[in-house]
């Protein structure tokens, strides 16, 4: 786990422009927010632990660890943010029960959600509202994109909606490839500054277009795709060139979320299952970092007594600037 998380670094270092770090990432308020899932051995969220039940480490260093527990939970505001370019159209039929699936999340009267469709441009179906019905309409009208897949300018834009919703808990859901293909505005380094500095906490469901074809070619849902004058070599070398460069999950490691999979509908649909359950489940810790050293530090959470097979799900890090004078 170390050494992932020192190649995340050193990746991420290595994607940022020199002087950046000192000029797009600055301190906010003095406590780093860690929201953090804890999960048993059956994948199901653990209650009822407090502060003193968790150690926090800024780049090894034992922090002081701070616990919030509102009265009430905050409304929540989530932007869904949907691939309907290049081949996600193979996922459409696969993905039609979302709106139902965040009915308990859009039940809360407080709570709202938006839907951003996105290709090689962006498109804001539905603002930010509570009714789930519109945008299941909107899901059921689906058309296939073109043959761009810009991830990076469709999270900068949620992002910025989301900024926009003071006082609530800021969420995004992104499905989606696993690779920008074709983003012209936004850049990694900048996506990150802004989920950093909006605390916007990001979960990624992402589909590979390769693999849920060939789950549905053994199925025999798409029996042309595998006709005898097919070029494997080249299907195989596109399957590789997908998984070179990951952007959900990069964004969903910094900010606490959780990254799943997907090639069929049933495992989309366990998915989002704890999507909405562990939504509201996670804990809100945060630390105050005495004098950070400007760029990225890694956090650490464990539990100081943890039952076999409890897992934890948690930000891992954040990036400091110099104190602004």
């Amino acid at each position: 786990m170390r050494k992932a998380l020192s190649f995340l670094a050193l990746v991420l270092a290595g994607i940022l422009p020199a002087g950046s770090q000192q000029e797009n990432f600055s301190s906010r308020a003095n406590l780093v927010p860690v929201p953090t899932l804890v999960r048993d051995a059956a994948g199901n969220a653990v209650y009822g632990l407090v502060a003193e039940d968790f150690t926090i480490t800024d780049d090894g260093t034992a922090q002081l660890v701070h616990m919030d527990v509102p009265m009430e939970p905050d409304p929540i505001s989530l932007a869904i943010v949907f691939e309907c370019g290049r081949r996600a159209s193979r996922e459409f039929d696969r993905i039609r029960g979302l709106a139902a699936m965040l009915d308990p999340v859009l039940s809360g009267a407080r709570n709202q959600a938006s839907l951003l469709l996105f290709d090689s441009q962006l498109h804001l179906v539905e603002d930010f509202n509570n009714h789930s019905e519109l945008i299941e309409h909107q899901l059921a009208e689906l058309r296939p994109g073109d043959r761009g897949a810009a991830i990076l300018d469709a999270v900068a834009y949620a992002v910025r909606m989301l900024a926009r919703r003071q006082g609530h808990d800021r969420v995004l859901l992104l499905i989606s490839e696993s690779r920008d293909h074709g983003s012209r505005f936004a850049k990694l380094d900048e996506v990150v500054r802004l989920i950093d500095e909006n605390n916007v906490s990001v979960y990624a469901l992402p589909f590979s277009p390769y693999l849920s074809q060939q789950d549905d070619v053994l199925r025999g849902a798409n029996r042309d795709e595998w006709r005898p004058n097919i070029d494997v070599v080249e299907k195989f070398a596109a399957l590789h060139q997908s998984l070179r460069n990951n952007v959900p999950k990069t964004l969903t490691w910094l900010t606490g979320g959780e990254y799943e999979t997907f090639h069929t509908r049933s495992g989309f649909e366990s998915h989002m299952l704890s999507f909405t359950n562990h939504l509201e489940s996670r804990y809100r810790l945060s630390f105050d970092p005495k004098n950070p050293h400007p760029g990225f530090h890694e956090i650490g959470v464990r539990l100081r007594q943890a039952s076999p097979g409890e897992s934890l799900v948690y930000r891992h890090g954040y990036w400091a600037g110099e104190m602004n004078r």
